[in-house]
């Protein structure tokens, strides 16, 4: 009879602990893992804004560098599809010795694989395709 009274104490201060555990974990990698979603935000939105470097009138080899030093950074937190797509803009611009001989077409696609695959690794997926992606030059 008295091991029923200590159980009936025992499990729920049992059930609370390993509940309270539990939220405790969840709450934690649920935080960790909009912080790290925010910084891949902003990252991804730098990168996106130093892209003009490569398209139209913004041209610009400030621009180019700079995006070539995020570009590296990236490394460290960008998905493997997001490495991939930017390695395949890198390599338009080899090819093309760094100059503007760059087919636009070719160009537009690669810059706008960039953004599809950042949309895909914040958001988990989309719709859209490298030609909804556009820049629009700002004319003085």
């Amino acid at each position: 009879m008295e091991i029923k009274y200590v159980l009936l104490v025992l499990i729920p201060i049992i059930t609370a602990v390993i509940s309270s555990y539990l939220t405790y974990y969840f709450t934690i990698k649920s935080k960790r893992s909009e912080a790290i979603l925010k910084f891949k935000e902003e990252k991804y939105s730098n990168l996106l804004i130093l892209l003009q470097g490569f398209v139209g009138r913004t041209t610009s080899p400030e621009l180019k560098r700079k995006f070539f030093e995020e570009q590296y950074k990236s490394w460290l937190y960008s998905s493997d599809d997001v490495v991939k797509a930017i390695n395949k803009m890198v390599q338009l611009v080899v090819d093309s010795r760094g100059g503007n001989d760059i087919d636009p077409e070719k160009g537009r696609e690669a810059v706008g694989n960039i953004a599809v695959e950042m949309r895909k690794d914040l958001l988990g997926k989309t719709k859209l395709a490298f030609n909804d992606f556009r820049y629009t030059d700002v004319v003085d």
